[in-house]
């Protein structure tokens, strides 16, 4: 073999091994950038997944809200309204009162008075209006608003004595305190005076 072909072999082995280097190279830098595209998908997967599953967790939390509205509304849409007939329940109570007992002239006006208030009464008590009278029962501030304290040694302390206008609750929500009047027990007497 001559100079130049032993030249050119080597020349020739020279850029195979360069080639098979740089292909080496290549390949260690393309399985890197494919090692870190698959990294990055699958962050991008994962977040993905968190924002889906945030999403639908507000998705149910709207849903409830609605649903919970929803019912509120069916169950106090009729708010307004008793709040309107509990004055009217009041005006038809101060009618009776005003009667005066065995007058034969007026005894069909009271009772048709009478038939109003009680159907009134009842169609409230269909959409669970109730009413508050606390005679003779402990001050509850939450139902009852106090008018005044009055002394009163025959009764507890803080027990409502006399009611003049009875309070009404829809669904367990408050309509309307009661107006009060609540006892503060007998008075004290000072001796040393």
């Amino acid at each position: 073999m001559s100079d130049e072909q032993k030249v050119q072999e080597e020349l020739h082995e020279q850029v195979e091994a360069e080639t098979e280097a740089s292909a080496e190279a290549e390949a260690a830098d393309s399985g890197d950038a494919q090692g870190d595209a698959l990294a990055a998908a699958t962050q991008e997967i994962a977040d993905l997944k968190e924002q889906m599953l945030r999403l639908q967790a507000e998705m149910q939390n709207v849903r409830r809200r609605a649903e919970a509205d929803v019912e509120k509304a069916h169950k106090f849409g009729v708010e307004k309204f008793a709040n309107e007939m509990v004055g009217t329940v009041d005006n038809l109570e101060r009618a009776l009162a005003a009667f005066t007992a065995g007058d034969e002239a007026t005894q069909a006006i009271r009772e048709g008075v009478e038939m109003t208030l009680s159907g009134l009464l009842s169609g409230l008590a269909k959409f669970k209006v109730e009413v508050v009278d606390p005679v003779s029962q402990p001050f509850d501030p939450e139902l009852h608003q106090a008018m005044s304290m009055v002394e009163n040694g025959d009764v507890a302390p803080n027990t409502v004595i006399a009611v003049m206008q009875k309070g009404y609750t829809l669904q367990g929500r408050l309509l309307r305190p009661a107006m009060v009047m609540v006892s503060k027990g007998a008075p004290t007497i000072n001796e040393n005076a």
